[in-house]
């Protein structure tokens, strides 16, 4: 790790990375692993505990694995796989999967142990961007310039430097969402009925979508999200009293957790949903959520990012480095990537339709709910009788097993 100096000035890498948090850390591993120079860039020398992604699991940790950076995510989190999926104190079904919880920034962390010896991480607050065709330059608070052939700008929803180069953001949908983040001990008994739960928002009218519960090195960690408005009394409530708050909204939850205690802060996120405008420039691509951000209850957050990084890392930026310049015709061929283009619209498709799911309250949705949770009770059945059926049955539906 070193600090950003003046004689940083001159040198020119490959790549200079803005933002160390997921997607610009594992963007910096693997073009680092690849052989390139790359400039990785934050104003944090250690990460700041934020509430971010909280836990990974399904084909993400297929894709962690094949990135060869799953012993290190598990050397940073709590695994499991059993969850109980349940609604009004009632099991649905069960998944079998390995997932992994954590704290985000024990998590980023994790990753940044994995740069490569060629990447340089430089601490430091930048405030500027000169791009171009050729050589881009990128300018510190602290007096360095740093130049690279191409800037990877992955600074989440930060807009400053977005804005200085006429990248505009569109909102698709304002506050999307509103997630919570907090902590839960068992009340009464030495532990939780079970290890991990997913629980289901038992009223439309709460606006629930589900609860997350699952193990961390800190304990049992709660996501909660939601499709409130954040000036509902109701999110004052739960930030206030969020043991009885909770246990009145989920009146179900405690027969299947057993007493809780919320303990700690409650911490939020409100979400807009927005896709960056005025992005093919010379020199400069977005990833993650600089370019397009996620609804956290659809759980396409990670996955998405993840796509922006493999494809932009793993196909077009080695093409581009092959041959001089980085003119426009070039990073447009990263937005235009099927791959990726599939991977955002997807993301979108399911944020707006798990919002649908939670808070509609047309005929047609309300039967969409019902029919969703007898198909899962009739699944969860199935799989008591014979456990391949199940796997069967959702690969012929479509779904993942």
């Amino acid at each position: 790790m070193m600090a950003a100096k003046e004689e940083t000035v001159g040198v020119c890498y490959d790549v200079a990375v803005v933002g160390a948090g997921i997607s610009g850390t594992l963007a910096a591993i693997i073009l680092g692993k690849a052989g390139y120079s790359v400039a990785l860039i934050d104003r944090n020398a250690n990460c700041p505990d934020e509430f971010r992604v909280e836990k990974i699991g399904g084909e993400l940790v297929s894709r962690f694995q094949r990135l060869g950076l799953l012993e290190a995510v598990a050397t940073a989190s709590t695994p499991f796989t059993d969850i109980v999926n349940a609604r009004r104190g009632r099991v649905l079904d069960r998944t079998h999967a390995p997932h992994f919880g954590f704290s985000y920034s024990a998590f980023v962390e994790a990753m940044r142990a994995q740069l490569p010896g060629n990447v340089d991480f430089i601490v430091g607050r930048v405030t500027d961007l000169r791009t171009s065709a050729a050589r881009q330059k990128v300018m510190l608070l602290e007096g360095a310039t740093i130049t690279a052939r191409l800037v990877v700008l992955a600074t989440g929803m930060g807009d400053v430097l977005r804005r200085s180069l006429g990248i505009e953001r569109q909102t698709i949908h304002p506050r999307q969402s509103l997630s919570f983040g907090f902590n839960l001990v068992p009340a009464g008994s030495a532990r939780f009925n079970h290890p991990a739960v997913t629980y289901y928002g038992e009223r439309v009218s709460d606006g629930i979508d589900y609860l997350s519960l699952f193990p961390t090195a800190g304990g049992m960690r709660a996501n909660l999200f939601t499709f409130r408005d954040h000036r509902d009394p109701w999110v004052r409530a739960l930030r206030e009293r969020p043991t009885q708050t909770l246990a009145a909204t989920l009146p179900g939850l405690v027969p299947i957790l057993g007493d809780f205690e919320v303990v700690g802060r409650v911490q939020n996120w409100l979400m807009d949903l927005s896709v960056a405008r005025n992005c093919r420039q010379p020199g400069v691509v977005l990833v993650g959520d600089a370019y397009q951000t996620s609804c956290p209850a659809a759980g396409t957050g990670v996955s998405r990012l993840m796509t922006d990084i493999e494809q932009l890392c793993l196909v077009h930026a080695p093409r581009w480095l092959a041959t001089p310049g980085m003119a426009t015709e070039k990073i447009a061929a990263y937005y235009d990537d099927p791959r990726k283009r599939a991977s955002d619209a997807s993301a979108l498709e399911l944020a707006h339709y798990r919002r649908k799911l939670t808070v509609a309250t047309s005929p047609a949705w309300r039967v969409r709910r019902t029919l969703q949770l007898i198909r899962r009770r009739a699944l969860d059945r199935i799989e008591a009788v014979s456990p391949n059926a199940k796997a069967r049955l959702r690969q012929l539906a479509g779904r993942p097993a």
